[in-house]
């Protein structure tokens, strides 16, 4: 137990006023209040909606907006066991499709598709928007595929995607180099 002296008391009928607090238990409590605090503090944040007054549209509606061109993207479907199918979109429009032959070419072990790089870097030269050795952006090329292809074969249809090269000069060095004019990414079921 904790003592409060406030001196006096005693003399002349006054009563005495030191008094004695149970301070352990008034702590217990401080600390429980803090946590509830804190935990509610959370919560209250976490339940917050962020809402502005700013709607959707040109701050300035006398001012016109550039449309800004979608890039093309090449879409390469081998889910059929003749052929392959070249898309060309600019966003969800198709744009242009071209079927290639599926000409497995066996290498050793490995197995190529040259006909598939031919006509990919045909349609690149003709299609293809990123060129120039200074273009910090590489045309995108979707694989579309099914579950079931061997792994052998995706791995010759990505080769032949990075058919197409282009020159890159690295930023900051200078230096220029040939590297693959596609970026490849696979296509989500």
């Amino acid at each position: 137990m904790a003592g409060i002296d406030v001196g006096g008391g005693g003399h002349g009928g006054k009563r005495s006023v030191n008094m004695e607090l149970p301070l352990i238990p008034f702590i217990d409590f401080l600390l429980c209040l803090v946590a509830f605090l804190l935990i509610t503090a959370v919560w209250s944040q976490m339940a917050r909606i962020n809402a502005d007054a700013r709607v959707p549209g040109p701050p300035r509606p006398e001012e016109e907006i550039e449309q800004k061109e979608k890039d093309k993207q090449l879409h390469v479907e081998m889910r059929g066991e003749r052929k392959f199918q070249l898309v060309w979109k600019e966003g969800s429009t198709v744009v242009n499709t071209i079927d290639v032959e599926r000409k497995p070419v066996k290498v050793n072990e490995d197995v190529t598709y040259p006909d598939l790089g031919k006509k990919i870097a045909e349609e690149w030269k003709a299609n293809g928007s990123h060129r120039a050795a200074t273009a910090k952006k590489f045309d995108q090329a979707v694989l579309h595929t099914d579950n079931t292809t061997p792994f052998a074969d995706v791995i010759a249809v990505i080769d032949a995607i990075y058919t197409p090269q282009r020159e890159y000069t690295v930023p900051g060095s200078g230096k220029t180099e040939m590297v693959p004019a596609f970026n490849v990414t696979f296509a989500v079921n």
